[in-house]
Order: structure tokens, then sequence, then C-alpha cells
């Protein structure tokens, strides 16, 4: 059991030179390229206030999880332990499902569930319990099976992004697109390329992957949360708005409310 702590002991050992710039930390760039994991929540959580209180304030779930990502991805890499791996693994699997639960639309939910977006959010819970359960005995795996989640997640943001009538959160919508694409191109080929990278000195497009990532995933979760709201509760009249200056959309975006009312609490997870 506390070999799985120890140094080293992942199946799992990225492109980067272990401990050639710091002597305690295994892969320095891919560590400290975790920064905005733990920048951007705080900010977030200010900046959904609104969001909070008039809608639901599991939103706050999700920004702490990302925390939670950047942790365990920061644990990892500075010590590629197989515990790391899997805490890694296991809190982006959680994102990804208290995300499905919170922001997968109603008029898709199955009858079973009766619209209770509730009970949703149970089967999600057993689901993503079971689906740890998996990644725990198949560790080699985890990375490609997360990859797929992706997937279908950008289905539904571009099947979204084709219902909604702002140009500004269809703009949003595309750059977050091309960002997760961005991204995965970097994942791969800095999994299948380590060689070449290695050559010309630069082992460091995980790193890359890290703060790409992070960028497609945050801007996901507000435009779900904008769909959602969108959707749901319509005459909140939901707006896309950015930080720290509006008319600069390469700023933080989020969402906030032209009539804002009371929250249903039906809507809460």
């Amino acid at each position: 059991m506390w070999s799985h702590l120890q140094r080293g002991s992942s199946p799992v050992d990225w492109c980067e030179s272990n401990y050639s710039i710091s002597p305690i930390i295994a892969e320095f760039v891919n560590t400290v390229s975790n920064i905005l994991f733990f920048l951007f929540p705080p900010i977030l959580i200010h900046l959904f206030q609104e969001y909070a209180k008039f809608v639901n304030p599991a939103i706050n779930v999700l920004w702490v999880l990302l925390m939670v990502v950047g942790l365990s991805s920061a644990y990892f890499h500075a010590t590629l332990s197989l515990v790391g791996q899997l805490l890694d693994e296991l809190a982006i699997l959680w994102v990804f499902m208290a995300a499905f639960a919170m922001f997968f639309p109603k008029r898709h939910f199955p009858k079973f569930l009766g619209g209770n977006r509730r009970k949703l959010g149970f089967y999600a819970s057993v689901f993503a319990v079971m689906s740890t359960g998996f990644l725990v005995m198949h560790p080699a795996a985890n990375a490609f099976a997360l990859m797929t989640l992706a997937l279908p997640a950008l289905g539904f943001l571009y099947k979204e992004l084709h219902r909604v009538k702002c140009a500004r959160v269809y703009r949003l919508g595309l750059r977050c697109v091309a960002v997760c694409f961005l991204a995965m191109f970097c994942w791969i080929i800095d999994r299948m390329f380590c060689d070449t990278w290695l050559s010309i000195d630069f082992p460091y497009l995980h790193g890359v992957w890290h703060i790409l990532i992070f960028i497609a995933s945050y801007t996901a979760l507000v435009l779900f949360a904008y769909f959602n709201v969108f959707d749901e509760r319509p005459e909140q009249r939901p707006q896309l708005r950015y930080w720290p200056r509006n008319d600069f959309e390469l700023g933080i975006p989020y969402i906030t409310f032209k009539h804002p009312c009371k929250k249903d609490r039906n809507l809460a997870i």
C-alpha cells in the first residue's frame, strides 16, 4: 500500500526530464503549469456570486473541484507517484460528473427522472463512484478513458451554441472549442513524439496542455452555466460579461442577469 505513495511508482512518465530543474520536483514545468487552477477559481467564485444566489450555489463546487484538479495534478507531476496519478484522474472524473449533473439539459432527461435534477445528480454520483473503482483498478488506461469524456461534452456544446442567438456567446463557444482541440493536440503529440521534442530541447508540451485545458474547461463551464439559465429560466435574461473589462472579450467570462429573481430550489443539486 505504502509503495504507491513512493516517488516514481506511477506507470506514467511524461516527456519532461525528471529532476532536471529541481532536485525535489520530478517534472518542474508540468508541476508549476497548474498555477491557473489555483489563481482563477477564487476569482470565478467572486464573479459568480449572483449566479450562486439566484440560480444554483452548487456552481461554486465546480470551481473548488478545479482547484482540487490543479492540486492533484501538481502533486502527481512533482512525485510521479501512483497515488498522485489516481488523485489527478479521479478529480477530473468528478468535475465531469458534477458538471453533467448540474448542466445536462432537462429536455434530454429520460422519462424515469421526471425532470428532477436531484435524481440526475444521484445517478451521476453512483456512476462516478463505480467509475472511480474502475480507474483505481486499471490506472494505465485512465488518461485515454477520461479523454473520451471530452467528446460528448464538445458535442453538447456544439448543439447548444446553435440554439442561442447571442453572438458574444457564440464567439466564446468557438474559442472554447478551438482551445480544447489545441490542448488535446499538445497532449497527444507530447505523448507520441517525445523523442522529437527532446531532440529540440522542448519537452514541455504537457505543461502547455495544463494551461490550455484549464482555459477550455472553465470557459466550457461558463458557457454551460449560461445555457442552463437560458434554457430553464429565460425570464432572468442571462448575460455573458467579461472581467476586468466587459469590452475585452479575452478577459475572464462570467454570467450575470438582466432580471435576477429568487432561485428555484428544484434547480439546486
